[in-house]
C-alpha cells in the first residue's frame, strides 16, 4: 500500500503571487552527490519522474504552517512549497530539515527572515528581542505605536511576530476588546482596529491561525469594524451571523471539513469586504492571506471531491422527479458553486475534479435539468455546462455523439442548448449570447483532438450537420419564406444576427459541410433575404455571410450564386441605400472590389451581363468601371486565343533571366509595355514552359505579333481613359484579323459543363477553324464561371503575380531579339 504520509503536492509562487501546481508525488529525504549535501526529493507518483531536487541549506528559512505545509524560497523571487496529505508526513519531513540545521523540530520557521541594513544589524547586536507592553487598557495606544513602528523594517517585523506568537498576545487583546465594547470606549476600539490591521500585514502564517480560529475569527472580524476613519462602525459580525446563512443542501458529516468551509467563507469575507483595500505599498504584505485562502479551497474541493457518498447522494437528488423546486434550485445552486469554487486549482487538479463529475454523470443530470421549466434552475445549469465546456469541449462531444445512439433528436443536450438560445427572453439575449459562444467552443475544428484511429472533427461535425443543424437554422429558414422577413422585431433580428454569426464561423472552417448543407438546402438565398430588414445590424451579417463565401473562391459556391442570381437581393440594398455613405454602402464596394482584384472571371461576367445596367452610373468609386473592363478584357481573350498565348510565351522567357539592375532608358522602355500589359493574363499549359522559345517561333513573327500586341493595348489604355459610365456593355476590344486565330481542346473533357456554344468555346457553331494537329503547342483560356474552359490550372494566378513582379528586370537579350 502506498505510504500516503509521504504524499505530497508541490507548488511554486508565480509573478502574480499565486501558487502554481507542479505535480502530485511522494517525498523522501536523502544525500544527494551531486548537491553535497542532505536534500529533498519529490517524485511523481504517475511516472516517478523527478518533480523536486532541493538541496537543503543550513541558511534557508523553511516554515512550517498549517501542520500540512512547509513553505521556502530557493532563490529571490522562487518559492516553493509542500502540501502534505497527513500531518504525521509533514512533522517527518520537518524534522529532517530541523535536524540539518540544528533546530528544534518546535519551531515553525527554522531561521530568522533577515533582510535589514548595516544600522539595524547593529541595532541588534544590543537589542536581541523585543519586549511587548503589558496587554492593559491604559497602554494600547502605546502598543499600536509599536506596531505602526514595526511594519516598515523587515527586521522589526520578525521581533514583534515571534513576540506575538510566544507571548499568547493576539488572545489578550482580543479580551480587552470585550472589555472596551463593554465600556463603550471608543478610543480604544480605533487602537485596537490599528493594532489588529497592523497584524495583519505581519504576513505571518502562525498568527493567522490563531486569529482564524474558531474563538477568535469572530472577535478579530469585530475590532476591524471599528475604523477611525468612519463615523459609525460597520456591522460585520451581524451580517455574518444574521444574514449569511450557511445551507446544507446535502448534510456534510465530516466536522473537519464543515469547519473549513466556515473558516474559509469568513476569511475570504475578512480579504474582500473587511481589510481595506491595501496601498501600493501594502500590496504584497497580505501574499501570506492569499496563500491560506488558495490552500483552504484546495482542501475543500479535495475532500468533497473524495466522499464518493456526498456527490451521489447530489447527483440522485438532482435528477429525482419526485425532488421539490426549491430543493432542485439549491442543489444546483451549490454544484455552480462548487465548480466555480474549482477555477481556483491549477489545470492537473481541475481536470481530475471534472473527470470526478464527469464519472458521477453531471452530463446527464444537465440534460435533466435543462429540460425542466424553472427559469432559475435552468439558468445555474447553462453555467455548470458552460465550466465544462470551456474546460473540456471533447468531454462533452463524445457524451452527446454516444447519447444520439439511443435518444431521438429532440432531447439531445446540444439541442436543449440550441432551443434555450432560440427561446431565451430576455430583451437583451444576455443568455443567448453565452449559449452561442458555447456552441462555438463546441463546434471548433482547433480545439478537436485527432488520433490515429479516430477524428474527432470528422465524427462530430458529420454529428452535428445531421442531428443539431436544422435546429439551430430553424428561425432562419421560418423567418424568410418571403422576399422579406416575415418577423422584423429588434429581438428576431438580435437572434437571426447571433445564428447568422455562427454559420459564418462555420462557412469559414468546416469547408465541405458547410458547403453540402448550404447549397442543397439554399441556405445562402434564405440569408439574403434579410438584407432587406428594417435593422442596418442583420443586413450586414447577412450580407458579411456572403462576403465571407466569395472570399473563399470556391467555383461550387460561384456556380450556386450564379445559377440562383443571389446578387440581385445585394444590388438591391445598395440602389435602395442611394447615396448615403455609410457601412452599408462601403461593405458592398468592398465585395465587389474584391471581386474584381482577384479577378474571379465567373462571377465578374455574372455581375457586369446581369447588373451592368444597374451598377453603370456609379462613378464615385471605379469598382464597377473596373470589373467592367476585366469583363472586356475577358471577352477579348475568348476572341482573340491567340493573344494569350503570346503573352504566355512572353512571360515564359522571363523565367529564365538573371536579375540584374537595368539602365534607366531600358527600364522605362519595358516598364511601359508592361503597364500596357497588365490586365492581360493567360494560363498555359505546363508543357509550354520547357519549350525553347526558337522551336516555337522564330524572332521575326515574334516581333510582328509584339508589334500588333503593343497598337492594341495603347488602344484599350486610351479607351480606358475616355470610358464613361454609360458605355455600352457589348462594347469590344479587338485585334486585327490578321492574328485572330481559335485553338481548340485536346480532350472533351476539357469543356467545363453548361457552357455549349459560348463565344468561342469548342465545338460551338461560330467556332473558327482549329490548330494543325501537329502543332505540340496547346494554349488553355480559363474563365471560371463557364464562359469558356479548357484547362483550369489552379497556380495560374500565383505565376501570374510572380511575373508582374519580375516584368521590370528582363534582360537585354529579350530586347535585341525584339528589335532584330
Amino acid at each position: 500500500m502506498t505510504d500516503t504520509r509521504r504524499r505530497v503536492k508541490v507548488y511554486t509562487l508565480n509573478e502574480d503571487r499565486q501558487w502554481d501546481d507542479r505535480g502530485t508525488g511522494h517525498v523522501s529525504s536523502g544525500y544527494v552527490e551531486r548537491l553535497k549535501g542532505m536534500s529533498l526529493l519529490v517524485r511523481a507518483e504517475s511516472d516517478g519522474s523527478l518533480l523536486l531536487e532541493s538541496k537543503i541549506n543550513p541558511n534557508t528559512a523553511y516554515q512550517k504552517q498549517q501542520d500540512t505545509l512547509i513553505v521556502w524560497s530557493e532563490a529571490e523571487n522562487y518559492d516553493l512549497a509542500l502540501s502534505f496529505q497527513e500531518k504525521a508526513g509533514c512533522d517527518e519531513i520537518w524534522e529532517k530539515i530541523c535536524q540539518v540545521q540544528g533546530k528544534d523540530p518546535s519551531v515553525d520557521i527554522t531561521q530568522d527572515l533577515v533582510d535589514e541594513s548595516e544600522e539595524e544589524r547593529f541595532d541588534d547586536m544590543s537589542s536581541p528581542g523585543l519586549e511587548l507592553p503589558s496587554c492593559e487598557l491604559s497602554r494600547l495606544e502605546e502598543i499600536a505605536e509599536l506596531v505602526a513602528s514595526s511594519l516598515p523594517s523587515p527586521l522589526r517585523r520578525e521581533k514583534l511576530a515571534l513576540a506575538l506568537e510566544n507571548e499568547g498576545y493576539i488572545k489578550k487583546l482580543l479580551e480587552l476588546f470585550h472589555v472596551c465594547e463593554d465600556l463603550e470606549n471608543i478610543e480604544g476600539l480605533h487602537h485596537l482596529y490599528e493594532i489588529i490591521k497592523g497584524i495583519f500585514l505581519l504576513n505571518r502564517t502562525a498568527l493567522f491561525e490563531v486569529m482564524f480560529s474558531e474563538e477568535c475569527i469572530m472577535d478579530v472580524i469585530g475590532c476591524l469594524e471599528y475604523d477611525p476613519a468612519l463615523s459609525q462602525p460597520r456591522k460585520h459580525r451581524e451580517f455574518l451571523t444574521k444574514t449569511a446563512k450557511f445551507k446544507e443542501v446535502i448534510p456534510i458529516s465530516d466536522p473537519e471539513l464543515k469547519q473549513k468551509i466556515h473558516q474559509t467563507y469568513r476569511v475570504q469575507y475578512i480579504q474582500d469586504m473587511v481589510l481595506p483595500t491595501p496601498s501600493v505599498f501594502e500590496e504584497n504584505m497580505l501574499s501570506t492571506l492569499h496563500s491560506f485562502i488558495f490552500f483552504n479551497k484546495v482542501e475543500i474541493v479535495g475532500m468533497l471531491q473524495e466522499d464518493e457518498k456526498f456527490l451521489t447522494d447530489l447527483f440522485a437528488q438532482l435528477t429525482d422527479e419526485a425532488t421539490d423546486e426549491e430543493k432542485r434550485q439549491e442543489l444546483v445552486n451549490f454544484l455552480k458553486e462548487f465548480c466555480a469554487f474549482s477555477q481556483t486549482l491549477q489545470p492537473q487538479n481541475r481536470d481530475a475534479f471534472f473527470k470526478t463529475l464527469s464519472n458521477m454523470g453531471i452530463l446527464p443530470a444537465l440534460e435533466v435539468i435543462l429540460g425542466m421549466d424553472d427559469t432559475q434552475v435552468r439558468s445555474a445549469a447553462t453555467d455548470i455546462f458552460s465550466y465544462l465546456v470551456e474546460y473540456n469541449p471533447s468531454m462533452v462531444r463524445e457524451f452527446v455523439m454516444q447519447e444520439a445512439q439511443q435518444n431521438d433528436d429532440d432531447i439531445l443536450l446540444i439541442n436543449l442548448i440550441i432551443e434555450h438560445m432560440i427561446c431565451d427572453t430576455d430583451p437583451e439575449l444576455g443568455g443567448a449570447v453565452q449559449l452561442m459562444g458555447l456552441l462555438r467552443t463546441l463546434v471548433d475544428p482547433e480545439n478537436m483532438l485527432a488520433t490515429a484511429n479516430k477524428t474527432e472533427k470528422t465524427e462530430f461535425l458529420g454529428f452535428f450537420y445531421k442531428h443539431c443543424m436544422h435546429v439551430l437554422t430553424a428561425p432562419l429558414l421560418a423567418n424568410t419564406t418571403e422576399d422579406k422577413p416575415s418577423k422584423d422585431d429588434f429581438q428576431t433580428a438580435q437572434l437571426l444576427a447571433l445564428v447568422l454569426e455562427l454559420l459564418t464561423f462555420c462557412v469559414e472552417h468546416h469547408t465541405y459541410h458547410i458547403k453540402n448543407y448550404i447549397i442543397n438546402k439554399d441556405i445562402l438565398r434564405r440569408v439574403l433575404v434579410l438584407m432587406a430588414s428594417k435593422h442596418a445590424f442583420l443586413a450586414l451579417c447577412a450580407l458579411r455571410f456572403k462576403r465571407k463565401i466569395i472570399g473563399l473562391k470556391d467555383e461550387f459556391y460561384n456556380r450556386y450564386i450564379m445559377k440562383s442570381f443571389l446578387f440581385e437581393p445585394v444590388v438591391k440594398a445598395f440602389l435602395n441605400n442611394g447615396s448615403r455613405y455609410n457601412l452599408m454602402n462601403s461593405a458592398i464596394i468592398e465585395m465587389f472590389e474584391f471581386i474584381r482584384v482577384e479577378d474571379i472571371k465567373s462571377l465578374t461576367a455574372h455581375v457586369i451581363e446581369n447588373y451592368w445596367k444597374a451598377l453603370e452610373d456609379v462613378d464615385y468609386v471605379q469598382t464597377f468601371k473596373g470589373l467592367k473592363l476585366r469583363f472586356e478584357q475577358q471577352r477579348e481573350r475568348q476572341d482573340n486565343p491567340k493573344l494569350d498565348s503570346m503573352r504566355s510565351i512572353l512571360r515564359n522567357h522571363r523565367y529564365r533571366r538573371d536579375a540584374r539592375t537595368l539602365e534607366d532608358e531600358e527600364e522605362m522602355w519595358f516598364n511601359t509595355d508592361e503597364d500596357d500589359m497588365e490586365d492581360g493574363e493567360a494560363v498555359v499549359s505546363p508543357s509550354d514552359k520547357t519549350k525553347n522559345d526558337d522551336d516555337i517561333m522564330d524572332p521575326i513573327s515574334k516581333f510582328m505579333e509584339r508589334k500588333k500586341l503593343k497598337e492594341s493595348e495603347e488602344k484599350e489604355v486610351l479607351l480606358k481613359t475616355n470610358l464613361s459610365g454609360r458605355q455600352s456593355p457589348s462594347f469590344k476590344l479587338s485585334l486585327s484579323s490578321g492574328t485572330k486565330t481559335t485553338l481548340t481542346s485536346q480532350s472533351p473533357a476539357a469543356t467545363l459543363p453548361g457552357s455549349p456554344g459560348s463565344p468561342g468555346s469548342p465545338g460551338s457553331p461560330g467556332s473558327p477553324g482549329s490548330v494543325p494537329k501537329n502543332t505540340s503547342q496547346t494554349a488553355a483560356i480559363t474563365t471560371k464561371g463557364g464562359l469558356v474552359g479548357l484547362v483550369d490550372y489552379p497556380d495560374d494566378d500565383e505565376d501570374d503575380d510572380e511575373d508582374e513582379d519580375k516584368e521590370d528586370t528582363l534582360p537585354l537579350s529579350k530586347k535585341a531579339k525584339f528589335e532584330s
